[in-house]
């Protein structure tokens, strides 16, 4: 079983960054998955950027070039660094995990991330 614990979301102003981080209990993390996804009031929850076992990583259009998925898998953690912000980018912020070639599976409570026009 895998339980995912975000952190790293606040407030920042516009051209700002922010790193989140993701903990992950499970023993076999190094073999996940790992994703994140965001939801903006009003809007369907979107793909942001993932990061196959192997270190493949895929991100949305819109987050290219300025947001950075990865992972460390001896501490259990995937970060998600964000630069260039933009208040667009407002959304709770949740980091997922599956077993490769699956559906997303496990998913954080979300972290709140705030940029400010």
């Amino acid at each position: 079983q895998m339980q995912l614990v975000e952190s790293g979301g606040g407030l920042v102003q516009a051209g700002g960054s922010l790193r989140l981080s993701c903990a992950a209990s499970g023993r076999t993390f190094s073999t996940y998955d790992m994703g994140w996804f965001r939801q903006a009031p009003g809007n369907d929850r979107e793909f942001v950027a993932a990061m196959r076992s192997g270190g493949n990583t895929l991100y949305t259009d819109t987050v290219k070039g300025r947001f950075t998925i990865s992972r460390d898998n001896a501490k259990n953690t995937v970060y998600l660094q964000m630069n260039s912000l933009k208040p667009e980018d407002t959304a709770v912020y949740y980091c997922a995990a599956r077993i490769s070639g699956s559906a997303w599976r496990y998913w954080g409570q979300g972290t709140q991330v705030t940029v400010s026009s």
